[in-house]
């Protein structure tokens, strides 16, 4: 009977706790649908004041169009007859909607939720009359009095709202416009214009003079004389080139050298180097190094010179003087580095002139007695060329060979130089030669031979 009481206290205290675990279920969830319902009247309570708000706007906006158009009276204040003619207004303008906008008191509801005297009053007097802010304040005291924090009172209190004062900031100036320089506009002056024409000509030579000096005395077992020696030379270029078509070179060459002699007892000087001789060649460009060529060479002898002991003059200046005139191709000789550089001169065609001074010396340039002038045609070649070795070591060779077919005439000028110096150099000259429109000689036949080293100073640019 016991374990029975007790079996129903305990089935009773069961039923309790779950009683109140429903009670409390249900009083959680009543709550949680009224805060969401509190929530839907707030939305829409906010939803009815616009629209309340777009209305007061349109009314005031077509009142305010009517009244300055005159179209209503004054007094004239119907929303039936504003609704008939409302199609008939301007619409466009925005500013008297803002206008009313803008006069609406709406900060209660954006502000803490406050309890303000106004509301009540306006419920209860009969003559009341609530805005619809009014209404939404009312709904939240009957639904929400948990949310209301504060009184109007407490408002009044604390004091006024204090309107925010406009004030003109000015922004402070930057220091670099004060510092910085400022562009200074550039005052109209004139100007001349200057226009260069571009140079085709180029302009190089060297040119050199050096000494020999021999002793030997009398009573030498072999024999000879002293004698002391120079030799001076200048080279002339002057080059046109357009970089397109047409070529002109032209070069001129002076050298003289003169030696002691004084087992000649008539002329204490004679000459071993006698030589005025001008190049000059016009090409017209064939290919990238072939020219179509006209070249002229002219030379003679700068003084006059005579046999030992003797005054029988052997040479004078135009006596004879050479002018070869020919016509052929040029094929210009330039290595990559620039250290070999000349030109190859072929003429199929070649007109020889030659004049002599006295007539004395006819017979020795192969003219006939009595004879100053000799015309003959034939071919030509000539071939120049520089090569520097090393830097300090070169080799300056020409050949030039003319042939009537009937007689030759062939030179071979070598000139090696070596500087130990910009200032300083020697030179050895090997100069062989044949023409067989001399006389036979009986040990060298039509062959001849100048060869000479010297020592000295000598300049280039």
């Amino acid at each position: 009977m016991l374990r029975f009481i007790l079996l129903l206290g305990m089935m009773g205290m069961m039923l309790t706790a779950h009683g109140q675990v429903a009670k409390k279920s249900v009083a959680l969830r009543q709550t949680m649908l009224r805060a969401i319902s509190t929530v839907e009247k707030y939305t829409d309570s906010l939803a009815l004041f616009r629209r309340q708000q777009d209305s007061l706007s349109r009314y005031l906006l077509l009142r305010d169009s009517l009244v300055r158009s005159g179209k209503l009276q004054d007094g004239l204040d119907s929303l039936g007859n504003l609704v008939k003619i409302a199609p008939h207004l301007d619409m466009r303008d925005g500013k008297p909607m803002k206008k009313a906008i803008s006069n609406i008191a709406c900060s209660p509801l954006f502000l803490p939720p406050t309890f303000y005297k106004r509301v009540p009053h306006g419920v209860f007097d009969l003559e009341g009359d609530l805005t619809a802010v009014d209404h939404v304040l009312l709904n939240l005291y009957l639904h929400r009095p948990d949310l209301i924090g504060r009184t109007e009172t407490q408002l009044t209190q604390a004091g006024d709202i204090i309107e925010a004062l406009t004030m003109k900031v000015e922004q402070a100036t930057d220091i670099v416009e004060h510092v910085a320089p400022k562009p200074k506009e550039a005052l109209p002056a004139p100007v001349d214009l200057l226009v260069l024409k571009p140079n085709f000509w180029s302009y190089s030579g060297d040119y050199y003079l050096q000494f020999l000096q021999n002793y030997i005395s009398s009573n030498w077992y072999q024999g000879g004389e002293s004698n002391y020696s120079m030799v001076g030379s200048i080279t002339l270029n002057a080059n046109y080139n357009n970089k397109q078509k047409v070529r002109w070179d032209n070069k001129l060459e002076m050298k003289l050298g003169l030696q002691t002699a004084r087992q000649d007892t008539v002329h204490s000087l004679k000459a071993t180097e006698n030589l005025l001789r001008l190049t000059s060649k016009l090409g017209l460009q064939a290919s990238k190094k072939w020219y179509y060529t006209l070249q002229m060479i002219g030379y003679t002898q700068i003084m006059r010179q005579w046999n030992s002991n003797s005054d029988v003059v052997t040479t004078d200046f135009m006596g004879p003087l050479n002018v070869n005139v020919s016509i052929g191709m040029d094929y210009n000789i330039e290595s990559k580095k620039g250290k070999v550089k000349g030109s190859v001169h072929i003429a199929p065609f070649a007109y020889n002139f030659r004049y002599v001074n006295r007539a004395a010396l006819a017979t020795r340039y192969g003219l006939e007695a009595d004879k100053r002038q000799l015309h003959n045609y034939g071919s030509q070649f000539t071939f120049d060329m520089t090569w520097k070795i090393v830097d300090n070591f070169s080799w300056k060779t020409r050949y030039y060979a003319y042939t009537t077919y009937e007689r030759s005439e062939m030179t071979w000028e070598n000139t090696f130089s070596f500087r130990f110096s910009k200032w300083i150099s020697t030179n050895v000259f090997v100069y062989p030669r044949f023409d067989d429109s001399r006389a036979r000689d009986d040990h060298y036949g039509y062959f001849q031979l100048k060869e000479y080293a010297s020592l000295g100073f000598s300049y280039s640019f």
